[in-house]
């Protein structure tokens, strides 16, 4: 437990990687905005902070360096401003600020608008279902990966146009692109080559039949104009569409898992959420999320001066902002490290805010959604493995990426 005498703070540290939640107690308490002096960058841990920073859409805040960089970009400090990348080879859209960010998002957007997520929720059904068909009768098997590890992922092979038996392979391929290294981070652009081997063909194939709607996604981004009158290439399209292929693979998964797991810890809360499926699962999803959602920060890089409890930012110098820290901030939630089923949540971060809150929101409230009940009506008991159940440290992803399960039947 770090104190506040010696307090030091390090995403990138392997004792934080493996358990950040005590320093974002102390920052919360003692170092509201933390200078990180090895990242010229500045943590920011409380809720109200974070909630009011991530508002600002005016170009102050831009993801220039990416909303994930590693450790190798943080080191190279600005002298100023951080640009727009060039055109060409277009980098992931979120490292633009508007219009470019916004136009390109919007290419993406259609199917997880939410009158169009609705209509996947008996789909979504009818996938957790045929798993746990296939599941159950083992009796063992990891709740993370092999239920809703596999659902997440074959939702996310129908909407990018890849064959849905694929989707342990896209599993795979997502949770080897996430693991960490100590004092480095996340390498994304390294994993970046196994994910476009996916993607890439398929906008290949898109662009050479032209036929319309099926893949909207996909259609979108073929049409699309930068502001020079150029189009993508066929990588540069796919590599947008890499937040899709990414967050809607590897969040929802967790949060379904440590959420249930959660539950069958406190079986008056089980209880009470069995008693009233329809009405109380939608309600615990929400806890679920607050209380189990693995992203830990997410940065920007400043391009305007930016004061903050007394503390000038100066352009080119970057913020990560402590989503996980600001799930347990007790000046927003009461008692915020107990898990409580049916919490008041007036206000969430998990999913981001402003500009960049998550664009598969709506879709993954539903997943969540979906999965729970499908378990809860299908699975009548179980036991989870602690022993067995792996968390591994991460600056980013800090989630249980496995949580074996037992199966009791009743007799």
């Amino acid at each position: 437990m770090p104190t506040a005498q010696q307090f030091t703070y390090d995403p990138f540290d392997p004792a934080v990687m493996s358990d950040p939640l005590p320093y974002y107690r102390v920052l919360r308490d003692e170092h509201p905005v933390y200078y990180l002096e090895k990242w010229d960058t500045f943590a920011l841990s409380r809720f109200s902070d974070i909630w009011s920073v991530l508002e600002i859409n005016d170009g102050t805040f831009v993801a220039s360096e990416g909303t994930l960089p590693a450790a190798a970009v943080l080191a190279d400090h600005n002298d100023g401003p951080v640009p727009d990348p060039p055109l060409h080879p277009m980098p992931f859209h979120a490292n633009f600020d508007a219009p470019i960010y916004d136009d390109v998002r919007r290419c993406a957007a259609a199917p997880f608008r939410p009158k169009s997520v609705s209509t996947l929720a008996d789909r979504i059904r009818t996938l957790a279902n045929e798993r746990l068909d296939e599941l159950l009768p083992r009796g063992r098997f990891d709740l993370t990966q092999e239920y809703g590890g596999i659902v997440a992922a074959s939702v996310v092979c129908e909407l990018v146009g890849l064959p849905g038996d694929l989707a342990a392979d896209v599993l795979a391929t997502v949770n080897a692109g996430s693991l960490a290294q100590p004092g480095s981070g996340v390498e994304v652009a390294n994993a970046r080559p196994g994910y476009l081997e996916y993607l890439t063909p398929i906008v290949a194939d898109r662009r050479a039949t032209n036929e319309p709607g099926a893949l909207p996604i996909v259609d979108n981004l073929l049409a699309y104009r930068l502001p020079d009158g150029s189009t993508f290439t066929d990588m540069e399209a796919a590599v947008q569409m890499l937040g899709v292929f990414i967050g809607g693979t590897e969040t929802v998964p967790k949060i379904v898992a440590h959420g249930l797991w959660e539950l069958s810890r406190r079986p008056d809360q089980l209880a009470a959420v069995r008693a009233d499926m329809d009405a109380n699962v939608p309600v615990a999803r929400e806890e679920m999320i607050r209380y189990c959602a693995p992203a830990q920060w997410f940065a920007r890089t400043v391009r305007k001066p930016f004061t903050l409890h007394d503390t000038m930012i100066r352009p080119g110098q970057r913020i990560i902002s402590l989503l996980a820290s600001a799930n347990r901030d007790e000046r927003e939630y009461h008692d915020p490290d107990e898990f409580i089923w049916n919490r008041p949540i007036p206000r969430l971060l998990a999913f981001g805010r402003g500009q960049h809150f998550c664009l598969g929101a709506h879709l993954a409230r539903l997943e969540l959604a979906g999965m729970v009940t499908g378990w809860l009506k299908g699975v009548p008991g179980f036991r989870v493995d602690t022993a067995a159940a792996s968390r591994p440290p991460s600056s980013f992803q800090w989630g249980w990426n496995n949580i074996p399960v037992q199966i009791q039947v009743e007799v």
